[in-house]
C-alpha cells in the first residue's frame, strides 16, 4: 500500500503580512463548481451597485478667477501644475484679464501674471517646458519664464514677461511643436512663429475668413490640425507650403484633440452637439460619431492612453466617452456649473478638469466610485477582480441598466427626450420616403451624412 502525504511550502499560501488571512486554495476544475457562473453575476451586479452608491466624482473646486475661465493647459512634466486663463472684469479697460497658475495636490494658486488686454484664448508650453506662452485679444504673443523648477520651489512675486511678439491681429488659439521652439497661432490666418525670431516664419490659409483653433499632432509632429469659419477641418504640413487636405462639414467645429496613440485619428468637437472622430487618410467618412450632449461641445482633450477623450458643452456638462463607442460612459454636472469652455484629462488619466463660465476650475475623478486613498495590495486586487466580472456581464440587462443610468438635470433630460423624439420622426421620414419612390433613396449613414465635401 502506497502513502502518499501532502507537502506545502508555508510561504505560497501565506501573506507577507503575518496578520493577513491565510491564502485559499481554490480549484479551477468547473466540473467542481457547477454555479460558477450564477455566482459570478451576483458578484457583478453587485459591484455595479456599489459603484453606484460609492460614485463620488467631484474632488474640488479651484476658485480665484473673478470672470469667465476659457483656457487650460496643464504641465507635461508635473502631475499637480496647471495654467489657467481668462478675462478677469466685465470692462476690459478696468480689468485685468490674468493668468493663474496652479497646485492640484495643495488647490493653490501659486501666482496671478496680469497677461493681455482682452480675453486670454490661449496657453501652451514652451520649448522644453520651461516658459509658458499665452496668446489674447490684444494682438500680443508673450513668453513668461515658468520653469518647473520655480513651481516646485517657490515663484517670484513680480514676473515679467521675457519676450512680446505683436501681430497685425487678434489670436484664437495656439498650439506649440513638441521638442521644438515653433508654435502656432490661429486667427484670420495660421502662423507659424519661432521663439527666437520677433516674426512669423510661415503663414498658412486656405479660403477662410478665420480659423478658430490649430492643434499640432503630438506623433508626426509636422502635421497640423485646424479648424475654421468655413465648417472646414484642415490638415497643413509646415515643412510645405500648400496644405494637404481639407473636409467640409455640415456644422461648424469648436476644438479638435489629436489620439496621443494613433497618429492618424483625431477627434473634432462639433457645434450640431456631436464629437467625430476622423482618420485623416480617409476623410470621406469618420470613424465614430460620438453621440449624448444637447447642446455645442465647446472643448475635447484626449487621456494620455488614448482610450477615453472628455468633452465640455454648452449645455453645462462634462462627458467621458472611449473612443470605440458612439455613446458616454460617464456626465458629470452640478448646480452651480455654467457652459464649459476648456476641459483637461490630467496626466496620470485619473482626474479630469473643467474651466466654466462661473469662474470656477473644477477637479473630477475620472472614475467615479474609485477610492483617493492608497490602496494595499489585496484591495487592488479586490477592484481588479471587480472590473474584470463587470466587464464579463456588462451585456446582461440588468447590469447594462444599473450601469448606464445617470441623474441629469431636468433642461439635458428634456432635451435628450426632445433630440430622440425628433431622430425617431426622421427615421421614419427616410423609411417611408425609400418605401414610396421610384429611385433608390436609401438612407445616408450617420458617419458620412454630416461630410460636405474632401477637398485635396
Amino acid at each position: 500500500m502506497k502513502v502518499k502525504t501532502i507537502s506545502r511550502n508555508e510561504a505560497e499560501f501565506t501573506r507577507e503580512r503575518k496578520v493577513d488571512l491565510v491564502r485559499m486554495q481554490r480549484n479551477v476544475d468547473p466540473a467542481q463548481h457547477p454555479f460558477e457562473k450564477p455566482r459570478e453575476y451576483t458578484r457583478a451586479l453587485n459591484a455595479v451597485k456599489m459603484d453606484k452608491i460609492f460614485a463620488r466624482p467631484f474632488v474640488a473646486a479651484l476658485n480665484g478667477h473673478s470672470d469667465s475661465v476659457f483656457s487650460l493647459c496643464r504641465h507635461p512634466d508635473s502631475l499637480t501644475h496647471i495654467f489657467s486663463g481668462s478675462c478677469d472684469g466685465v470692462v476690459v479697460v478696468m480689468g485685468v484679464p490674468e493668468l493663474k497658475v496652479w497646485n492640484l495636490a495643495t488647490h493653490a494658486c501659486l501666482a496671478t501674471l496680469p497677461a493681455h488686454r482682452g480675453f486670454v484664448r490661449g496657453v501652451a508650453l514652451g520649448h522644453g517646458n520651461s516658459s509658458v506662452i499665452t496668446v489674447g485679444d490684444d494682438k500680443a504673443i508673450k513668453l513668461w519664464p515658468i520653469s518647473l523648477d520655480g513651481l516646485r520651489n517657490g515663484l517670484p512675486e513680480d514676473i515679467q514677461p521675457l519676450t512680446t511678439f505683436l501681430g497685425e491681429h487678434a489670436f484664437s488659439g495656439i498650439s506649440h511643436k513638441a521638442n521644438q521652439p515653433i508654435f502656432a497661432t490661429s486667427g484670420p490666418v495660421i502662423l507659424l512663429w519661432d521663439e527666437t525670431r520677433g516674426s512669423p516664419t510661415a503663414t498658412f490659409e486656405w479660403g477662410c475668413d478665420s480659423v478658430n483653433a490649430v492643434k499640432f499632432n503630438p506623433i508626426d509632429q509636422d502635421v497640423l490640425a485646424s479648424l475654421a469659419s468655413d465648417r472646414s477641418l484642415a490638415f497643413h504640413d509646415v515643412r510645405a507650403s500648400t496644405p494637404i487636405r481639407k473636409v467640409i462639414m455640415t456644422m461648424r467645429g469648436n476644438a479638435v484633440a489629436w489620439n496621443p496613440m494613433e497618429a492618424f485619428n483625431l477627434s473634432v468637437a462639433s457645434e450640431d452637439h456631436n464629437v467625430y472622430t476622423f482618420d485623416m487618410r480617409r476623410l470621406d467618412t469618420a470613424l465614430n460619431v460620438h453621440q449624448d450632449h444637447v447642446a455645442a461641445v465647446l472643448d475635447i482633450d484626449y487621456s494620455p492612453t488614448g482610450e477615453e477623450f472628455v468633452t465640455g458643452s454648452y449645455d453645462r456638462t462634462l462627458r467621458i466617452f472611449r473612443r470605440s463607442e458612439g455613446r458616454s460612459r460617464e456626465v458629470y454636472h452640478t448646480k452651480r456649473m455654467q457652459r464649459i469652455f476648456c476641459v483637461r484629462f490630467t496626466g496620470d488619466s485619473r482626474f479630469v478638469m473643467s474651466a466654466s463660465d462661473d469662474t470656477n476650475i473644477r477637479l473630477w475623478k475620472a472614475n467615479a466610485a474609485d477610492p483617493l486613498k492608497v490602496l494595499v495590495p489585496r484591495e487592488k486586487k479586490k477592484m481588479e477582480y471587480q472590473e474584470k466580472l463587470k466587464a464579463r456581464y456588462r451585456h446582461l440587462p440588468e447590469i447594462r441598466r444599473i450601469d448606464r443610468h445617470r441623474h441629469l438635470p431636468k433642461a439635458v433630460h428634456g432635451a435628450t427626450r426632445l433630440k430622440s423624439v425628433m431622430k425617431k420622426a426622421e427615421q421614419r421620414k427616410e423609411k417611408n420616403r425609400a418605401a414610396h419612390s421610384s429611385q433608390d433613396t436609401r438612407p445616408v449613414p450617420e458617419r458620412k451624412r454630416h461630410i460636405v465635401e474632401v477637398q485635396q
